[in-house]
């Protein structure tokens, strides 16, 4: 068993209001571009407020992708940082008492990882066992507690770190019009978010100052959907990261995701009415909106997800950890069932079944 001590996030300090973002992308359309197309997708994607890792004016002035990566490297590191510090203090947890990280990240390239730059920064043991993952997208933040699930579970009084880091912003192609370049404009954010986990049988005594009470990992399970490959992801080139986003994803959530969710609660005995707290990566408005529907949600479900999204965009793997934490100010009573969900390139699904 595993049980969640804690979860923070941290953000850039430079935070616009949406029709800022819009107006300065609108402002940069070369001529002959529809700048009502990019004002329309601006508004109808929901996002209110975002956090970006640069102020704004600063991204006129990006070159190469080299040039971008090497700010992503320098700028993820203090900003992940800053996150870990935040839930080790938070669950009262000691750097060297950490066993293991797991790091996630889709928007950037960093070798040595992420992880290993700031160890020694925020004070982890030299021989603390590191795990990076590249390529889950959004669907990583499931996917990495899943992962600390699964190394937990067979080592009683170990403890694990979960950070996931993304800079959104400095992948966006200001150069390109095409409509999936377009919607990722409207909808991505900055943000790094950290979580603190314990085995179940470790010690229970685990000061906690923030006074949240955190579930603990029931199950989880991943899932490949064949012949979707090519629907979401990047294109990788000379220009850096070139977001790929088919129209069809919504309807492939119908079509699939429904259905997974509907059949590992059966394998649990419960169904989508029996689970409290729904933790969905907020993906976008036709994603909640899909899955509301077919799974028969009242409105307020999903609704700590429609405010991550008002209020930060699309985080990518951040965002199911930043509806975690938020968890803590309308506290989920004991014997709550929750569910964590969330989607990326392959196409998959991550889905991790949660108990408070």
């Amino acid at each position: 068993m595993t049980r969640v001590l804690a979860v923070s996030t941290a953000f850039p300090p430079h935070r616009y209001m949406q029709q800022e973002i819009t107006d300065d992308l609108v402002s940069r359309l070369p001529p002959g571009v529809d700048r009502g197309l990019l004002r329309r997708l601006h508004a109808a994607a929901r996002v209110e407020t975002r956090h970006l890792a640069l102020p704004l004016h600063r991204y006129r002035e990006l070159g190469t992708f080299g040039e971008t990566n090497r700010l992503f490297v320098e700028l993820a590191t203090a900003l992940g940082a800053e996150a870990v510090e935040r839930a080790l203090d938070d669950a009262g947890v000691h750097p060297e008492e950490i066993d293991l990280v797991v790091s996630t990240t889709v928007t950037g390239i960093a070798t040595p990882s992420l992880d290993a730059r700031l160890a020694a920064r925020v004070g982890l043991r030299s021989d603390v066992k590191r795990v990076p993952l590249f390529g889950l997208g959004c669907a990583a933040g499931a996917a990495g507690l899943a992962l600390l699930h699964d190394h937990l579970g067979g080592r009683p009084g170990s403890t694990a770190l979960l950070l996931s880091t993304e800079l959104c912003s400095l992948t966006l192609q200001r150069a390109d019009m095409s409509m999936a370049n377009l919607v990722a404009g409207s909808l991505f954010g900055d943000g790094a978010a950290a979580l603190v986990a314990v085995s179940g049988d470790g010690p229970a005594t685990t000061p906690r100052r923030t006074g949240f009470s955190g579930p603990t990992v029931v199950a989880a399970r991943s899932r490949l959907y064949p012949g979707t490959e090519h629907l979401l992801g990047w294109d990788v080139g000379d220009w850096g990261f070139r977001m790929v986003l088919g129209p069809e994803l919504p309807e492939l959530v119908r079509l699939h995701v429904t259905e997974e969710v509907e059949s590992f609660l059966a394998d649990h005995d419960l169904k989508p009415a029996d689970i409290t707290a729904w933790i969905c990566h907020p993906g976008g408005p036709k994603i909640l909106d899909a899955l509301a529907e077919e799974l028969g949600l009242p409105d307020s479900a999903l609704a700590a997800s429609r405010r991550a999204l008002a209020a930060t965009g699309n985080l990518s793997s951040a965002s199911v950890l930043q509806i975690l934490k938020d968890t803590q100010t309308t506290q989920p009573p004991p014997g709550t069932t929750g569910l964590m969900m969330a989607f990326g390139p392959g196409f998959s699904s991550e889905l991790v079944l949660l108990a408070w």
